[in-house]
């Protein structure tokens, strides 16, 4: 009795043993004689010992934070550049057989993607089209990773560093250009005022009296500034006598003049 309980307890031992749990967040990747058997789902599964052997895969979306990159742009300027990637895997038989450190891996296939991709680009695209290059970059991580069972699903680009000698070159082409569209903002005002002034004259001109109730306006404007100002207001019509007066004795002196010539 005594080798049977014996016996006993090591069956249930071994059987205890092999029983191995898997989360819903995670998969089994089964071996058996170490060729892949198949995969394990969510739940309690029994694992011979010696003969069989499995690995959990996390099949949860992961964070990879590329570190900061020194690349030179198309136009041949330095700038360090980092980012973060998220992926996932969809296949884990294959992200343990096709791979041997799939994190590892993406991470290094970041960098030198990252690389090259700001190598492709000039400056301006690089600071404009941010999103652009980051999706063009998702895509080609997908493509190389699909092999591996991984799914990148984003890149995004987080920080990048220019030199400070080329701070002050974009500072100053920045400051350039609000001085050039201040010039040009100014002309417009300009020019919009004179056609006003224009168009306000022709129709001052052709409306009967409209010149005199602008200059009543006018002086009613200034009345009520605080100031020591005097102001003589002359009617149109004086003014226009008066030019007749000098009219006629210029032509008075013309005659004086062509008298003297004659004699």
């Amino acid at each position: 009795m005594g080798i049977l309980n014996f016996i006993f307890i090591i069956i249930v031992f071994i059987i205890l043993a092999s029983i191995k749990q898997i989360n819903e967040f995670q998969r089994g990747v089964l071996f058996s004689f170490g060729k892949f058997s198949r995969i394990l789902n969510p739940g309690w599964h029994i694992v011979l010992p010696v003969i069989q052997s499995f690995r959990k895969i996390d099949i949860r979306t992961k964070t990879v934070d590329v570190p900061e990159q020194e690349a030179i742009t198309k136009d041949n300027v330095s700038v360090k550049i980092n980012a973060v990637l998220y992926y996932k895997i969809f296949d884990a038989s294959k992200a343990v057989i096709a791979v041997e450190n799939y994190n590892y891996a993406v991470s290094q296939l970041a960098q030198t993607t990252m690389r090259n991709m700001v190598g492709a680009v000039s400056l301006d695209e690089l600071l404009a089209e941010r999103e652009k290059i980051s999706s063009a970059m998702c895509q080609i991580l997908d493509t190389a990773t699909d092999p591996w069972g991984i799914k990148v699903e984003n890149v995004e680009l987080k920080d990048i560093s220019l030199p400070e000698e080329m701070k002050r070159v974009i500072a100053k082409v920045a400051e350039a250009e609000r001085e050039k569209q201040a010039v040009i903002t100014k002309a417009t005002g300009e020019l919009e005022a004179s056609n006003n002034l224009a168009e306000a004259a022709r129709k001052m001109s052709s409306a009967p009296g409209a010149l005199h109730l602008r200059t009543l306006a006018t002086l009613n404007d200034l009345s009520s500034d605080q100031s020591n100002t005097v102001i003589f207001a002359i009617p149109i019509e004086g003014l226009e006598a008066l030019k007749g007066i000098a009219n006629v004795g210029k032509s008075e002196i013309q005659k004086e003049n062509g008298k003297k010539e004659k004699c």
